[in-house]
Formats: structure tokens, C-alpha cells, sequence
């Protein structure tokens, strides 16, 4: 093998075994942002609720509903709703309240407790996949 191989392939293993802590730096960031949400708990109340079947969401398998927006990138966008500036309170109260917060909006009022809404604002300020790479990986997987 030579040198350049050898180096580049090093490089690889070093940015893989760096990967681990990106991820609980962004889990550790997403605790702290939605007050102490659990982002792996998120990820399930995003099945049990049912919200890919609506939405797109990078992670949640099943998660391929076209109704609603995407939900990925949350750390990149500056409102949601289409009104509200993203923070992590409004967040929360979008997903528990969204009739509340823009009357007659498609998104159903789904009795989501506080602790579930923390938690699935957790995740998805964990998501920085877009959900056509995730559609990508899937019909790939699918034709494995």
C-alpha cells in the first residue's frame, strides 16, 4: 500500500472514531436546548405519535409522509410554522398546540406531553440529514 493510501486511509479511521463524539456533542447541545429532552426518547415518540405519516424524518424508520414538511435541519432554519422564530420553547409549544399557534393548520392538535415534546424537539435538533439522502439510502438498502 502506499504512502498516500496509507495516510488517507489513517485519515478515515480518524474521522470515523471522531464521529461518536459529534454525535453526543449533538445530543449533549439538544438535551440542553429543548430543557433536558431525550433525543432517543424523541425518535420513539415520533413513531408512537404517528408523525411520519406526515412528515419526512431522517432516522425514524416508516418516517415518508408527504403531507407535511420535512422535519430536518432544525439548527438551520431561522422560524417554523412559517411565523414563529425557531426556538427551542417555540418548538415544544408548536408541536403540542399547533392549532393554538396558526388556527386551521393541517397539523392535528395530538395531545403530546410536555415530556414527549421536549424530548422530540431533542431529535430533531439532531437530525442534519436531508430526508432525500435518507430516500436514497433506503431504495439502495431495499435493492441490496
Amino acid at each position: 500500500m502506499s504512502g498516500q493510501r496509507l495516510a488517507g486511509a489513517g485519515l478515515v479511521l480518524l474521522l470515523l472514531g471522531l464521529l461518536p463524539a459529534c454525535s453526543s456533542d449533538r445530543e449533549r447541545q439538544a438535551r440542553a436546548m429543548s430543557g433536558g429532552g431525550d433525543p432517543p426518547r424523541g425518535a420513539a415518540a415520533i413513531r408512537s405519535y404517528g408523525c411520519g405519516s406526515c412528515h419526512q424524518i431522517p432516522g425514524v424508520a416508516g418516517a415518508r409522509g408527504l403531507v407535511g414538511p420535512p422535519l430536518a435541519d432544525w439548527l438551520q432554519r431561522a422560524s417554523l410554522a412559517g411565523h414563529l422564530p425557531n426556538t427551542p420553547e417555540n418548538l415544544v409549544h408548536w408541536i403540542q398546540h399547533p392549532q393554538h399557534e396558526r388556527p386551521g393548520t393541517i397539523m392535528p392538535e395530538m395531545s403530546v406531553t410536555d415530556g414527549d415534546a421536549r424530548d422530540i424537539a431533542a431529535y430533531l435538533y439532531t437530525v442534519h440529514e436531508r430526508p432525500s439522502q435518507q430516500a436514497r439510502e433506503v431504495v439502495s438498502e431495499a435493492s441490496a
